[in-house]
């Protein structure tokens, strides 16, 4: 069954994992996505990810470069472009996550590219956007965790911050917001036939994602300053944290509304602790002596069984609860299966590999994975021909090290 974006083509220029993954949430869908990668030798081999050929389990398992095609492409001369504008023109989508300017002096900005190609659809993935005071300064995910503040709530108080991987402000932030926007712009393009730039910064993302959560919330409203190791989701409730088990492993409570904590009290037989989470009558979101002494009450409670014990008993109890797995429990795991979130794939070469699948269902068109990532310029030939390079042509461009 086709995807829903079968039909749509998308030009991927990107180095770094979250603009693949960007293009690859398309790809899922059933957009053929082609990657234009530097010829092997220059600076930056590629993405990264899409490793040479005889590292036949690294593309296997390359997760954000499935379901794509590669072509090698230097840039760096005007007679090299005309080989970007010529693909362009029968293409809907241009993904690239560069500093602003450079795809300028590639030859390949939205400017150059729109008027080649009306209807393009052009999304920039940078760090701080196109414009403003900050926009050519490098940074990476740490960066713009710093400066929308994340950073600093993430962890214990009277602590250096937590550092939560590069999940936020890449792949939360520019990976999920350029797929959206992409989308939006090519809805729009329905409507009006015509194409546009949808710029989205790193920054900006993680800002809009911070602004969802209460800590900003309550600050925008009644200017309480948010503080590290405070808050209802900062972990030191009693209803919102972990708590070691029997077996020398975590488990997590999740109840913040006052029935799901009721729910939880009662399955382990402490009705008592129902009033910690009160005031006044109502839920409150702070935390104090009660949840203080509520915890010391539960740690040594939740010693005395097995995480998988307690997982077993609350989830029928109607409780929020959650095993903290570590990586490879997450891919055994019989939900994450049955939800096809932990696939076993045969490569021709490497063999069994697994992948996580595809997160969106969609009931009618599907997505899926057709093809593994490809390998640096494994379909250079095949989609120079295809734009009507003659084998002539093609072995100029090989020669002359622009293919």
């Amino acid at each position: 069954m086709p995807g829903p974006l079968e039909g749509i083509r998308v030009l991927e220029l990107i180095r770094v994992g979250p603009g693949a993954y960007c293009s690859m949430m398309l790809a899922d869908m059933g957009a053929e996505v082609l990657k234009l990668e530097t010829p092997p030798g220059g600076i930056h081999p590629g993405s990264g990810a899409s490793p040479g050929p005889d590292q036949a389990r690294r593309l296997a398992t390359s997760y954000t470069n499935r379901n794509k095609k590669s072509l090698t492409l230097n840039l760096k001369s005007e007679e090299d472009q005309a080989v970007l504008h010529k693909l362009v023109a029968d293409y809907d989508v241009l993904v690239e996550g560069f500093r602003p300017g450079v795809m300028a002096r590639l030859g390949g900005d939205y400017e150059t590219l729109s008027k080649i190609n009306p209807r393009l659809v052009y999304c920039s993935l940078s760090g701080f956007g196109q414009d403003g005071p900050y926009k050519s300064f490098p940074a990476h995910d740490l960066n713009y965790l710093s400066l929308a503040g994340a950073l600093n709530l993430f962890g214990e108080p009277g602590r250096r911050p937590a550092i939560p991987l590069n999940l936020v402000a890449d792949f939360a932030g520019a990976s999920m917001h350029g797929a959206l926007g992409i989308m939006f712009a090519l809805f729009a393009r329905e409507r009006t036939g015509k194409g546009q730039h949808v710029d989205v910064s790193y920054l900006d993302t993680t800002v809009a994602l911070m602004a969802a959560t209460p800590n900003v919330r309550d600050y925008l409203a009644d200017g309480i300053v948010p503080e590290r190791g405070k808050g209802v989701f900062a972990g030191n409730h009693a209803y919102y944290g972990s708590y070691e088990t029997k077996d020398d492993k975590l488990i997590t409570i999740a109840c913040t509304e006052p029935w799901l904590w009721g729910n939880f009290c009662d399955a382990v037989g402490k009705p008592h602790l129902k009033a910690c989470a009160m005031k006044d009558g109502e839920f409150a979101d702070f935390a104090g002596p009660a949840h203080e002494e509520a915890r010391a009450e539960l740690e040594p409670m939740f010693r005395t069984k097995t995480r998988a014990e307690w997982f077993d008993m609350l989830t029928k109890a109607d409780v929020c609860v959650g095993m903290v797995y570590d990586v490879p429990e997450v891919f055994d795991d019989p939900h994450v299966k049955a939800r096809q979130m932990s696939l076993e794939l045969e490569h021709p070469v490497a063999g069994k590999v697994t992948q996580a699948g595809v997160p969106i269902k969609l009931s009618e068109t599907p997505g899926g994975i057709r093809d593994f990532a490809p390998s640096i310029g494994a379909h250079t030939d095949e989609v120079l021909a295809q734009a009507g390079f003659g084998a002539d042509d093609i072995a100029a461009l090989r020669e002359r090290k622009v293919v």
